[in-house]
């Protein structure tokens, strides 16, 4: 059963379990959703605008194409789960648990992600813009096409990880930890002839 063009706003649903809901253009801005449990959700177009999502648990829910502003993500967590082309604006994501999670094409500019774990993970074409990833584990990490203009390396772990001469290049790595590939790979994109 497909939910579609419901409006949530202000409801309150905390602590409940959901299991294979589907959800298309709805609308849960300032919805009370702590401790929300979700396994097999769908989440389409849907808007999460000043939502409180703390404490949340998500096990291979898909969020796509929603619209996160201002929510309250502390502590909530994400596993299995795809957020394919969803935006985050002025969230705070330090506390937030990412694993086996797809963020491809995922907005994430000026994110603050300072010393999150975000190992492992597709950030395949992300925009991640001014974000804030100072001393963040970005290890095997994904980072393919992903815009990274003024994105704040200093401290990152980014051995393994996998990103684009462009990335290379509009990235401030400086003070980041590279395995000898990547700063092969660093060296070419800025000019540099290694023989």
């Amino acid at each position: 059963m497909i939910e579609a063009d419901e409006d949530y706003s202000d409801a309150v649903l905390a602590g409940q379990r959901w299991e294979g809901r589907s959800f298309v253009r709805c609308d849960f801005t300032e919805a009370d959703l702590r401790g929300l449990v979700t396994s097999g959700c769908t989440f389409t177009d849907c808007r999460f605008d000043r939502t409180d999502l703390g404490d949340s648990a998500h096990t291979a829910t898909a969020f796509r194409s929603c619209r996160f502003d201002r929510a309250v993500l502390a502590s909530a967590s994400f596993r299995a789960c795809t957020l394919l082309g969803s935006t985050f604006v002025d969230c705070a994501l330090r506390s937030v648990s990412l694993e086996e999670t797809d963020l491809t094409l995922v907005g994430l500019s000026q994110a603050l992600l300072r010393k999150a774990s975000l190992k492992g993970l597709r950030l395949r074409e992300a925009n991640l813009e001014n974000a804030d990833l100072r001393d963040a584990d970005l290890r095997d990490a994904d980072l393919t096409g992903a815009r990274l203009r003024d994105c704040r390396f200093d401290g990152a772990d980014l051995r393994g990880a996998r990103l684009s001469a462009d990335g290379l290049v509009a990235g401030a790595l400086r003070g980041a930890r590279v395995d000898l590939e990547t700063a092969v790979a660093f060296a070419a994109a800025h000019g540099l002839r290694v023989d």
